[in-house]
């Protein structure tokens, strides 16, 4: 039944149609393979149970509030604080990118929303200075995956959805491997930044105009401090800290930045209905398979193949950490980290793995995915907004990639980098 399911799902997806159509009809294929007409009831409710879960209310509100960041044109503020900090060494621009994007994953948990915000802005800037285009894309692309890991991050909200792991807790594992992973690209930024004598930034700040830059830019900042602050002190829920979020960014759109109108607003709240649809219908297809794998032990059955290989925790999220990459190649990253969850996990409790370290090991690996050709996501996106060729985007990606991965391999095999946070402050 599993490979009947796998023929016509990859089938569907070759010749084009929808994701979630792909996955529902070869949901539908193993449905008929056994025969049991009477379990297409009990498809149709797994669907929209599968959608029906609380913690996935916080998806709209993150969603929102980084739109809402956006049309309030609070980005280009952390641009200016990350220029003014960092913007006067040679390959500062570069450095300028990466720091803008950890500022900004402190309110918006989209990789595609960074990119695009930001590479609108700072990829034309960049390649005015004398960088190539292919590398102010890349990266550009490449820290764009701090978004889905510095708390807030849509896909731990996922994950915690289909797991039962505390959305809280996975939001505060996700601190250090997302700093992680902005220092990794910062050395990788030094790194080219001397081989290939990137230029110096032109523009330079006096400590009373850092001073004024930093008080501007504390309406963003605030942010990240109402999300993380409100889950670390548990005044707030997850799904209330978005709430809060949304809140905070529209009034200072409206009051402080006078950039959000109310047409913007109806615009932001279009895109969140639009995009929070298509996350849900993949969530309700990829429930649909995950029950009738279990109805079939598909999970059982692929951790006694694991774990007939090795019992060893770093060896086993290392295989798992391999295939979900090359999924990730092929398939939209929601749909991955749908589908893969309810088979991954059963084989990472059975090998004793913390479950906030692995569910931050499959976050970043999903979000590795949004960078690798052929189907990475935000690729599209800074070859449309930077106006660079999809194909130099696609052949100077992988070094970022890798070093993405080496910043996966130092989580698995230091568990401490993901658990030590949470397991602090009680969660």
């Amino acid at each position: 039944m599993a490979a009947l399911m796998l023929i016509v799902f990859l089938a569907l997806l070759a010749i084009g149609a929808p994701l979630f159509v792909a996955m529902l009809a070869g949901a539908l294929s193993g449905i008929l393979c056994l025969g049991d007409l009477s379990l297409l009831k009990v498809m149709a409710q797994q669907f929209f149970g599968g959608m029906d879960v609380f913690s996935l209310m916080a998806i709209p509100l993150y969603i929102l509030a980084g739109i809402l960041m956006n049309k309030a044109e609070v980005a280009d503020r952390l641009l200016e604080l990350s220029e003014a900090l960092v913007g006067r060494v040679r390959g500062g621009l570069g450095y300028v990118n990466v720091v803008a994007s950890m500022l900004f994953a402190g309110v918006n948990g989209s990789a595609a929303a960074d990119s695009s915000a930001l590479g609108v802005i700072l990829i034309p800037t960049t390649v005015k200075q004398g960088y190539p285009p292919s590398y102010a894309a890349g990266i550009t692309a490449g820290s764009s995956l701090i978004g889905p890991i510095i708390p807030p991050s849509i896909f731990m909200i996922l994950y915690a959805s289909m797991t039962g792991t505390s959305v809280g807790g996975l939001f505060l594992a996700g601190v250090v491997p997302g700093v992680l992973l902005g220092f990794a690209f910062l050395l990788m930024n030094y790194y080219y930044s001397g081989k290939y004598d990137f230029p110096y930034s032109t523009k330079s700040y006096t400590w009373g105009e850092k001073l004024q830059v930093v008080r501007r830019s504390l309406i963003a900042l605030i942010g990240p401090f109402i999300i993380l602050g409100g889950i670390a002190t548990g005044i707030v829920t997850p799904t209330e800290s978005g709430a809060l979020a949304v809140a905070y960014v529209a009034l200072a759109g409206i009051f402080i930045t006078k950039r959000l109108t109310w047409a913007r607003i109806a615009e932001a709240v279009f895109e969140t209905v639009r995009l929070t649809s298509s996350i849900l219908v993949m969530i309700g297809a990829a429930a649909v398979v995950g029950w009738l794998l279990k109805w079939q032990q598909a999970p059982q059955e692929s951790a006694a193949l694991v774990m007939g290989f090795t019992h060893s925790p770093v060896a086993i999220m290392l295989i798992l950490t391999g295939l979900t990459f090359v999924l990730g190649m092929f398939m939209e990253e929601i749909a991955t980290l749908a589908l893969l969850t309810p088979i991954f996990t059963p084989i990472a409790m059975a090998a004793g793995i913390d479950p906030l370290h692995f569910g931050i090991v499959m976050s970043l690996n999903v979000t590795i995915a949004l960078i690798t050709p052929p189907m990475g996501a935000c690729l599209f996106v800074v070859s449309a907004v930077g106006k660079v060729r999809l194909d130099e985007v696609f052949r100077t990606i992988w070094p970022f990639a890798a070093v993405a991965l080496a910043t996966v391999l130092l989580v698995i095999v230091f568990p401490a980098l993901a658990t030590a946070v949470p397991r602090m402050l009680g969660l």
